[in-house]
């Protein structure tokens, strides 16, 4: 466990190391003070962020990054001000563990407790960390490998796991969900682990209950996969498959945790599938080089019927060693993402070209919800400051690459400042200006903000620095509901 901030150890320490110290601190919805510039007039909705609040009970740590409990970030934006919240999600498996402040459940990286055979037929416990899903007055909490969780999201109360209609008790309903900004229909995907890995695919009316439920399975793909992510480009979903397989038999004794049963394994390249979006089958399959990636832009079709992709591209799966790392205060994995671009042919799903297109450290790819399956302008996204940061240091810097200019723009904010995923909202009043909200770990400062950075002017000061009442912990992913 990370040294507690009065410690002396914490001098030798990354600033960062900070924010996995001790569990997130929930708070009621409090109003947040300006500390810098103004609030946006127009900016009016809410921002909902989810990632891992709590790494260690009952001085127990957990064994990755991914295994923490789940802790719910809301910020209201009305005409009187901007006012905030955060609450962890209250699954069973949460209050079990909190009434016996002990962990009593495996996960990604970390076994039950307990002799080998006690660990025989113990449930994973789902953390509902991940990503959000804004439904009206109701938020879905996401996982991975269960089904989503319901908060209200006026109160972040959480109202329990969410049977969206899925079709097998076994469904699970990933934290990657992609909505087609015309009709407002969900997609999305799970795995079901079984003999061999079967894709679930879901259709969901705009109001979050499945319309079309189907399954594929990919013809000779050896082992079980881990994918994290697709895209929804035009008429199409496309997965790319990265080979990391999963040993079964010592993840079902309890000898290994599913982080340390995945393997790399080069020579079986990455299997793109491609999937008609109105039918959800299959269409092609095919084999290419390796490559890994956690998370996608978009995607789109080009004016030739081809598929366009972006994503931040790995050469390997080493990034998942850095995630073990970074809850106990120092990295000594060194990986490095970049931006890519994919032209595919649908009919066979092989690659036309494959380039990189920014050669800066990156991840938390992301671009306008309402340019989904479409082209965009702009990609928005968490980097290193400097090459030197990479292997040491998590994201600490937001940067745009404009695919109009082919320019790189980012938002330096000086020295151990350690921003979130930045979620870009458009100006209702202007579509043309796009806001960017990220929340910031200003270290120096020992303190939590939300900043507001103006989309087309990254290198210049934010527009607005609020303050919250807690440290928050870094979160995976959020999402922006605009005001009604």
């Amino acid at each position: 466990m990370v040294a507690a901030p009065n410690s002396p150890q914490l001098s030798t320490q990354p600033a960062w190391s900070r924010l996995f110290a001790n569990p997130a601190q929930p708070f009621d919805l409090t109003p947040l003070p300006v500390l810098e510039g103004a609030i946006p007039p127009g900016l009016r909705g809410s921002l909902f962020r989810n990632g891992p609040g709590r790494l260690t009970r009952g001085g127990q740590a957990m064994g990755h990054w991914f295994d923490g409990d789940g802790g719910i970030l809301g910020v209201y934006f009305t005409e009187a001000g901007a006012q905030a919240q955060y609450r962890y999600v209250e699954t069973p498996y949460f209050q079990q563990e909190a009434a016996a402040e002990t962990l009593l459940y495996p996960n990604y990286g970390t076994l039950a407790p307990g002799q080998i055979w006690q660990r025989w037929g113990k449930p994973a416990k789902n953390s509902a960390n991940t990503s959000v899903l804004p439904l009206g007055d109701r938020l879905l909490a996401l996982w991975e490998g269960g089904k989503p969780y319901g908060l209200n999201a006026q109160t972040l109360k959480t109202l329990g796991e969410m049977d969206l209609g899925f079709a097998h008790s076994s469904d699970t309903f990933s934290a990657h969900h992609k909505i087609h900004p015309e009709t407002g229909e969900i997609y999305n995907f799970g795995v079901t682990f079984g003999p061999k890995a079967t894709f679930q695919l879901y259709r969901c009316n705009p109001q979050g209950e499945i319309s079309q439920q189907t399954h594929f399975s990919v013809p000779g793909l050896k082992g079980l996969p881990l994918v994290h992510d697709f895209v929804l480009a035009g008429d199409y979903l496309v997965f790319c498959i990265p080979p990391v397989r999963l040993q079964m038999v010592p993840t079902l004794l309890g000898l290994k945790t599913v982080s340390d049963a995945l393997q790399w394994r080069p020579e079986l390249g990455t299997t793109i599938v491609i999937i008609d979006r109105h039918s959800l089958q299959p269409i092609s399959f095919c084999q290419q080089e390796a490559w890994f990636q956690w998370h996608f832009t978009n995607g789109y079709v080009d004016d030739h019927g081809e598929i366009v992709l972006e994503m931040v591209r790995f050469p390997d799966f080493a990034s998942n060693q850095q995630f073990v790392e970074i809850p106990q205060g120092k990295i000594q994995t060194y990986t490095k993402g970049t931006l890519w671009r994919y032209r595919l042919a649908p009919k066979t799903a092989k690659v036309i070209e494959a380039y990189e297109i920014c050669d800066r450290s990156c991840e938390f790819p992301i671009t306008l919800e309402s340019h989904t399956g479409q082209p965009w302008p702009k990609t928005f996204m968490g980097v290193h400051r400097r090459e030197s940061d990479i292997g040491h240091e998590i994201i600490n810097a937001i940067a745009a690459f404009d695919h109009r200019t082919k320019t790189f723009t980012m938002a330096d904010m000086g020295a151990n400042h350690y921003p979130s995923e930045p979620i870009p909202v458009q100006n209702p009043q202007n579509p043309d200006e796009i806001w960017l909200l990220t929340v910031v770990f200003n270290a120096p400062a020992n303190r939590s903000e939300l900043r507001i950075y103006g989309g087309d002017r990254l290198e210049a000061e934010p527009l607005c620095i609020l303050k919250f009442p807690e440290i928050i912990p870094p979160s995976f992913h959020g999402k922006w509901q605009p005001a009604l």
